[in-house]
């Protein structure tokens, strides 16, 4: 850019410096910023995809769209001078986004997402088209339930056999069978089964001795969405057995 210098007679020099700066800061270049990690949320959560403009300026003059590059339509959100274009919208997100009207004058571009579905992960774009910024990032929705254990017999050497089952759980989980001091017991592989809704159902069993201790923990774990779930079982010690099916505690 070329200035000239010109000598008007009364002007305030001051304002051409005000003018300046002014120039400078609305005419550089801003950034989208989103999240680096995958954000994770439950089936039926109420989560924030957030993203924020940096440095800050008034997202009320631009058109901000949320989007999934996967569907079409693609969009999940999009404001126009801080009005909702509903039209545009994927009619499986209608009633359940939302951004912080309030907040776009700060810069503040973050969506709410309400009633999490399994449908809802993958991956998000935040864009601002006036001004050719963006940023993606990654939704991974998990299901839990607790498991349930019950006693489901005898070996017939003394040994009591624990059942266990968890239903409802994505992605998928593990199961870990503990003793009464937190440490792991040797089971047999669990069984999973994928079911039509695409979630999991995991079931294990056990044989536990008179040497174990009598409180048993079964969990059922999730790393990736960070989820856990728990349930023990006391074994009173002077268990005894009719059958295979009915139990005395003598």
């Amino acid at each position: 850019m070329f200035y000239s210098l010109i000598t008007v007679s009364g002007f305030d020099c001051s304002l051409l410096f005000y003018i300046t700066i002014s120039y400078l800061a609305t005419g550089s270049k801003s950034q989208v910023i989103g999240p680096s990690q995958p954000i994770v949320a439950t089936l039926g959560d109420s989560i924030i995809l957030t993203s924020y403009l940096e440095p800050a300026y008034d997202a009320m003059t631009v058109t901000v769209e949320w989007a999934r590059p996967d569907l079409d339509p693609r969009f999940v959100y999009v404001s126009r001078i801080g009005q909702e274009l509903e039209k545009l919208k994927n009619p499986v997100y209608k009633g359940r986004t939302s951004m912080f009207t309030d907040e776009l004058k700060h810069g503040n571009i973050s969506l709410k997402l309400s009633k999490v579905k399994q449908a809802d992960a993958g991956r998000y774009r935040c864009f601002i088209p006036e001004r050719d910024e963006d940023t993606f990032m990654e939704l991974v929705v998990g299901a839990v339930s607790a498991p349930i254990t019950t006693l489901a017999g005898t070996d017939g050497k003394g040994g009591v056999v624990l059942q266990c089952e968890s239903a409802g759980w994505y992605p998928e989980p593990e199961l870990l069978w503990l003793d009464g001091e937190g440490k792991l017991l040797s089971a047999g592989p669990p069984e999973t089964v994928r079911g039509p809704d695409d979630l999991y159902t995991v079931s294990s069993r056990v044989t536990v001795e008179k040497r174990h201790s009598n409180t048993f923990t079964c969990r059922v774990q999730q790393n990736n969405i960070n989820q856990s779930r728990e349930t023990r079982i006391h074994v009173n010690p002077t268990f005894c057995s009719l059958s295979s099916k009915i139990f005395i505690f003598c």
